[in-house]
């Protein structure tokens, strides 16, 4: 009888254990995307320094910041099929994430698709709402796909704004289109 209410004892603990979860880690709200170049602080006269407004939020969702990760680590591997495979699960969970609509076009420039890198651009500039740097890069994968295409009269203008939109992000003044 006692090994029987051991053994139930026993049983019961270990079924309890793992019920249990672990610790809760802090959860990152954002997360600033490592290819964003960081703008120089300026330095007003009596010594004050003046902040860059930061960057774009990537993601607070755990998930998506480990199939970005995962991308990233795909594509520098020369593994672009499952670098893309990670961002279209990612923009699954997340489909109006600016940023993950632009690392898809940022790839799709990589693997030659010129044309969907420029619609996955444009989509990305749609969801960026207030975050100029994010439009800034996506208009400059919209420049390089041009030139790629032979379009230089496209590529020029993209790339004027581009320009004018990191001058916007930096100055936080809006761009005259």
């Amino acid at each position: 009888m006692d090994r029987t209410v051991l053994f139930f004892a026993a049983a019961l603990l270990l079924l309890l254990a793992g019920c249990a979860s672990a610790p809760k880690q802090p959860t990152a709200t954002s997360a600033m995307p490592a290819d964003i170049p960081q703008a120089e602080m300026p330095v007003l006269s009596g010594g004050v320094i003046v902040e860059p407004e930061p960057g774009p939020a990537m993601s607070g969702n755990r998930a998506v910041i480990a199939l970005l990760d995962r991308a990233q680590l795909d594509n520098a591997a020369g593994q672009r099929e499952a670098a893309g495979a990670s961002l279209e699960r990612a923009l699954r969970i997340e489909p109006r994430n600016a940023w993950l609509w632009h690392e898809l076009a940022q790839l799709r420039l990589t693997q030659g698709q010129y044309a969907q890198a420029i619609t996955l651009a444009r989509k990305s500039n749609s969801f960026a709402g207030r975050e100029r740097r994010v439009q800034a890069m996506n208009w400059k994968v919209i420049a390089n796909a041009r030139v790629a295409q032979g379009d230089s009269a496209g590529a020029e203008q993209a790339f004027k704004t581009a320009t004018e939109l990191e001058q916007a992000a930096q100055t936080g003044a809006m761009p005259a289109f």
